[in-house]
């Protein structure tokens, strides 16, 4: 009873001045987004911490729908990988996702996006499920025999090496001459927490 080891945010403000020298997010905007965690995290299991189908529910408002990518950007919130997202995992994750940071930074996290078997390098099958969950999830459906050239013609590209998979040397090099690869790495509404969220703004602050 009392070891609680998942306290779900930093209130105290030394914890948000951390939290906001580590990330891109003002002490603000952590507080912003604090009240969006709590949001997500008490919406199936209160227990202070975003499961999966809490994820699902704040996006697809189904606990049940199942795809890909958000399969993978949950693995990338879930830093220690028990299965449950705490308040600084939601927001480290989430900084990766600023307009304001680094590239090279996305261009790390993307890899971790498509290596789907955590191998340490992506591979054709890897690359061909998540250009048919970009095309879903962009309600683009092309004939099979497309879909395959897109495949090839992206695959044999990026793999310099021609060792049938790509590793994160080859995976920066291609990113950085294909910059639409990141599209899904930023969100522009993280700029300003009081726009994204002004159901949370509390008035007269």
């Amino acid at each position: 009873m009392g070891c609680n080891t998942s306290k779900p945010a930093p209130s105290p403000s030394h914890d948000r001045s951390a939290l906001a020298s580590d990330t891109p997010f003002s002490e603000r905007e952590i507080e912003y987004l604090h009240k969006l965690f709590q949001k997500l995290s008490d919406s199936v299991i209160k227990d202070g911490l975003i499961h999966k189908e809490e994820l699902r529910l704040a996006i697809f408002n189904n606990v049940n729908q199942r795809n890909l990518f958000l399969d993978r950007i949950f693995d990338l919130f879930d830093a220690n990988k028990n299965g449950r997202i705490g308040f600084e995992e939601f927001v480290g994750t989430l900084s990766v996702f600023h307009p304001n940071t680094p590239k090279a930074v996305k261009i790390a996290h993307a890899f971790k996006l498509y290596d789907l078997r955590h191998t340490g390098f992506i591979e054709r099958e890897e690359l061909r499920e998540m250009v048919l969950a970009l095309l879903c999830e962009s309600d683009l459906v092309l004939p099979d025999d497309v879909v395959e050239t897109i495949v090839e013609k992206s695959f044999s590209e990026a793999d310099a090496k021609g060792d049938g998979k790509i590793d994160e040397e080859e995976w920066k090099a291609y990113a950085e001459q294909n910059p639409s690869l990141l599209k899904h790495m930023t969100l522009p509404y993280l700029m300003d927490m009081t726009v994204a969220f002004p159901s949370f703004v509390e008035s007269g602050e």
